[in-house]
């Protein structure tokens, strides 16, 4: 079922992607678990083996691509293992020896490893960093361009927009992280965008619960290759962990709504107090990054980040949260954080902290923050 551009966020994300009504049938199917289907005679039809496609994953991504560019018809999704299996299937399908990328240098912090694979098959890697679109200065001869906005950890933006155009007009293609923004939040094909690509596994599904991925594409073609790198390496999820991705996108809205609103309410709370340096939400007015936010984003998210004195503050202010989980990853809906530094793959210091704000009340959550960072300065 194709829902309209019309209609609010809250209503297509509670009806995206279900079957049209049936009698006696349910209103989002079961998953559906095979290996392969009766196939007589030659191959026809939409499902033939289980690692080619699945009912249970065509009502999912047709949810994600309303989603994604509501009321486009032309547009496809493909959904993966996890967030890495979406990203690593646009860069190898679309790279080769020869090849120039273009990838942010302070996102995630697996593109490191990412880097090394990709030059290892001969393909040149350029990094700049996300802010002041600085990946400009380093596109000509690229083939592909990655952006990743807001980034993370460091929240910093750049205007999608501008640089899809700069990207183009040398011939480039371009693919947007949008995990951290949700297609709530931000809409990349709408900003000139080839690929929107993300995680599922975060904010969209909020549930901490499954891993998944996703790649939203506008170009057939394009679409083709992504889905041909996926049959090629299997990295496809499983049934069960799509049903529940589908079934987890009704509360998206709602979830999205409380965990954003509650991140800005934090970042108020903490934007006065002298014990935190750095702090960054792209929501806050006086944010560096909020002008071109406000620009191209509908929603801020739901992650906060801020840096305390030491490594031993930052672990005392993390042993003393009684509401917060120290725990990777974000977009749940229970508030977690985690001292990023540990992970070693982000060039942060040794007391920055990644707060992903959850669906608790807000004022039991600002109160649990604020006394856990008052009892870690003793």
């Amino acid at each position: 079922m194709t829902q309209s551009a019309q209609i609010g966020d809250g209503t297509r994300a509670v009806r995206a992607g279900l079957p049209e009504a049936l009698k006696n049938e349910p209103t989002l199917p079961g998953p559906v678990f095979a290996a392969h289907f009766h196939l007589p005679g030659d191959v026809s039809g939409p499902y033939t083996y289980g690692r080619d496609d699945n009912p249970t994953w065509t009502h999912l991504e047709r949810a994600i691509g309303e989603l994604e560019a509501p009321g486009q018809k032309d547009v496809d999704t493909l959904v993966f293992a996890s967030g890495m299996a979406a990203i690593s299937a646009v860069l190898f399908s679309q790279l080769k020896a020869g090849d120039v990328v273009v990838l942010p240098s302070d996102g995630y912090q697996v593109f490191p490893l990412v880097r090394e694979q990709l030059t290892a098959f001969g393909i040149e890697v350029r990094t700049a960093p996300t802010g002041g679109d600085a990946q400009l200065d380093v596109l000509d001869g690229a083939k592909l361009l990655w952006i990743e906005t807001p980034s993370n950890p460091g929240l910093d933006v750049c205007d999608v927009r501008r640089l899809a155009e700069a990207a183009h007009a040398r011939g480039a293609l371009v693919a947007v992280d949008n995990t951290l923004a949700t297609p709530l939040g931000q809409r990349p094909l709408e900003l000139g965008a080839d690929f929107s690509v993300a995680s599922g596994t975060k904010q969209l599904t909020g549930h901490g619960d499954l891993l998944l991925g996703y790649v939203t594409c506008r170009d057939a073609e394009l679409t083709a290759s992504v889905r041909g790198w996926r049959k090629i390496v299997g990295a496809i999820p499983g049934p069960m962990e799509a049903w529940l991705a589908h079934r987890s996108l009704a509360t998206l809205q709602l979830r999205a709504e409380r965990q954003n609103a509650n991140a800005l309410a934090l970042a108020l709370a903490l934007r006065d107090r002298d014990d935190i340096e750095g702090l960054r939400y792209p929501g806050l007015p006086d944010d560096p990054s909020h002008k071109i936010a406000a620009q191209q984003m509908r929603r801020f998210g739901c992650v906060v980040s801020f840096t305390l004195p030491t490594r031993a503050r930052a672990e005392r202010f993390m042993e003393a949260l009684t509401l917060v989980d120290d725990a990777t990853s974000f977009g749940g809906v229970r508030s977690t954080a985690e001292r990023r530094r540990r992970w070693g793959g982000d060039d942060v210091s040794e007391g920055f902290i990644r707060f992903s704000a959850g669906a608790e009340d807000p004022d039991d959550l600002v109160a649990d923050v604020l006394r856990a960072l008052d009892e870690a300065a003793v």
